[in-house]
């Protein structure tokens, strides 16, 4: 068995690929979703309630449990930091690197198994899911751990694969509900009906495996239950006589096919298809190219069974996209959990192109990388240099090395299917390290929240007499506050005095109306960071698009 890449350079561009993902460790949380759902593990882990999920003030019925015991946890035991928060968020990004690096390597080989997992931690949305951390990372690396499990019980017929695939997917399941069994079920269908692996589906181990999963959601089960259940006079969205454990058994995943209870529905029904073309990047492009060109060869063969290739990929890729893609709730995360099955089939190709010397193939699938990152690296130039001021002189430089040692291996002559995947990495390392330690704390600038707590910290101002005013949260805020702020109204503000309240510009003439004075404030710039636009990214334009958020002392 040739090898494609050497253990030495295997090494280096993990070590390079660790660079990124501790670089955004660092990162201030973002709003809306990730400060939000970190705000809500710290509510858990200030009040020793780790039953009741709360969005601020409101019971919080939409996501189930597992994610935020994660961070809470974390939070015991290295205190409410950004990054403490991230930790459970990196843990399972590296257990899915490695179910991906193992379930590869069972399909195929070894280094079929290296290539996944790089082509895996390399991936936009996965690095995105590290810094921006939701529901996501967890999800993705106990639905691909669960996976390879159920494929070596389905090899092998040992019980304890069963046991841990069962659990694997109660971790899923408890992290985000239905959608984790339909990924991991996805795949594995295919991957029996083309194998042939009967014998193990019609076998009392796989009730014991399914025992373990049921066995394993019993925890977040009994919570929803406590929280709602027990308690039908709850009202969520304008209804009453609330059943968590039915919402996350039919209600939850039944809503966001149907667009139920969401503002508007999205019918385009090719989302996930092009939302993979930034998602996927750098591998993308080339993915399409291998997810093609292996049904071709399934069609050609009549999807008979073959020796050495595997339907689990390509069948859970076309089955997983035609589903997600008929749903009328869309978000581009929705889809995570798909890549270490993209992953692994862009890599079994790479070593099927490499094993029969494809080279016609492998010269198309070059031209294709050298386009696409010599166009992101242009694009990923312009966003250091020009959006935002230059950064400092040592982080320059090693931006410069990675740039430099990126046009090193583009023109190094070498074999070109390790080329292509040194050269993508290494790519991928530039940009998101570029982004992690230039950009977005940059970026971050325009967060009113996290950047007022500057001030409050600055001016020693009382932070148990800061209020919101109706609701209006800012997660940033209470987080780096660690406190629910409490929220106000006009006509509550009238019988308070002595207390800071921090408003959104468009809310403040509210205060004016409601004949609410005030004797000092502050001011911070505000933008909604998530939804970037030319005009913010333009300097020149920047200062248009910019809102205000306020800090005022009533008096």
């Amino acid at each position: 068995m040739e090898s494609i890449l050497s253990k030495k350079i295997i090494f280096f561009l993990y070590a390079l690929i660790a660079m990124v993902y501790i670089s955004g460790l660092f990162i201030p949380l973002m709003e809306y979703d990730s400060a939000q759902h970190a705000t809500m593990a710290m509510r858990m882990y200030l009040q020793n309630d780790f039953v009741n999920l709360y969005r601020g003030f409101d019971d919080y019925l939409d996501k189930p449990h597992m994610h935020f015991w994660l961070a809470a946890l974390s939070f015991k035991i290295f205190g409410v930091t950004q990054w403490a928060y991230r930790i459970p968020a990196l843990l399972f990004t590296l257990l899915g690197a490695y179910s991906t690096y193992q379930l590869a390597k069972e399909l195929y080989d070894s280094r079929a198994g290296h290539i996944a997992s790089l082509i895996f931690l390399t991936s936009q949305a996965i690095i995105l899911a590290n810094h921006d951390v939701r529901t996501d990372a967890v999800l993705t690396g106990a639905t691909i751990f669960a996976t390879w499990q159920w494929v070596k019980y389905l090899n092998y017929n040992k019980l304890l694969y069963a046991v841990l695939g069962g659990l694997g997917v109660a971790v899923a399941f408890s992290t985000k509900g239905l959608l984790a069994i339909f990924f991991v079920g996805s795949p594995l269908l295919f991957y029996v009906l083309y194998s042939r692996k009967w014998a193990a589906v019609f076998n009392w181990k796989l009730l014991i495996g399914i025992a373990a999963f049921f066995i394993g959601t019993l925890p977040m089960l009994y919570a929803y239950y406590l929280q709602f259940d027990l308690h039908p006079e709850k009202v969520i969205n304008g209804r009453s006589n609330i059943s968590g454990v039915r919402f996350i058994f039919w209600d939850q995943s039944f809503n966001r096919m149907t667009a139920t209870g969401f503002e508007k529905p999205n019918t385009d029904y090719f989302f996930f298809f092009h939302t993979m073309l930034w998602a996927f990047l750098p591998w993308a492009m080339i993915a399409y190219v291998a997810i093609f060109d292996r049904t071709r060869q399934f069609i050609k063969l009549r999807f008979r069974y073959r020796e050495g290739m595997e339907f689990l990929t390509v069948g859970g890729f076309w089955f997983i996209m035609l589903v997600i893609n008929m749903s009328k709730s869309k978000l581009p995360h929705y889809m995570n959990s798909m890549f270490p099955l993209l992953a692994i089939l862009l890599a079994g190709y790479l070593v099927y192109l490499f094993d029969n010397s494809k080279e016609k193939m492998i010269k198309i699938l070059m031209g294709i990388q050298y386009f696409v990152i010599g166009l992101g690296s242009v694009l990923a130039v312009i966003l250091i240099t020009q959006v935002f001021p230059l950064p400092k002189i040592y982080l320059l430089v090693v931006y410069i090395l990675l740039l430099l040692f990126l046009i090193f291996v583009m023109f190094k002559k070498s074999e070109p299917v390790a080329r292509i995947i040194i050269f993508s990495v290494v790519f991928s390392v530039f940009v998101n390290f570029s982004l992690n330690t230039q950009f977005y704390p940059n970026l971050l600038n325009y967060q009113a929240g996290s950047n007022m707590v500057k001030i409050i910290n600055k001016e020693h101002i009382d932070k148990e007499k800061i209020y919101i005013l109706d609701k209006h949260y800012s997660w940033s805020l209470n987080f780096y506050t660690q406190r629910e702020t409490p929220s106000v109204s006009v006509n509550q503000l009238k019988s308070k005095k002595d207390i800071w309240l921090f408003v959104y510009g468009k809310n403040l003439k509210s205060l004016e109306k409601g004949g609410i004075s005030w004797d000092k404030s502050f001011e911070v710039p505000y933008y909604r960071i998530t939804m970037l636009t030319l005009e913010f990214l333009n300097p020149a334009t920047r200062k248009g698009e910019l809102k205000k958020a306020y800090l005022v002392h009533i008096n």
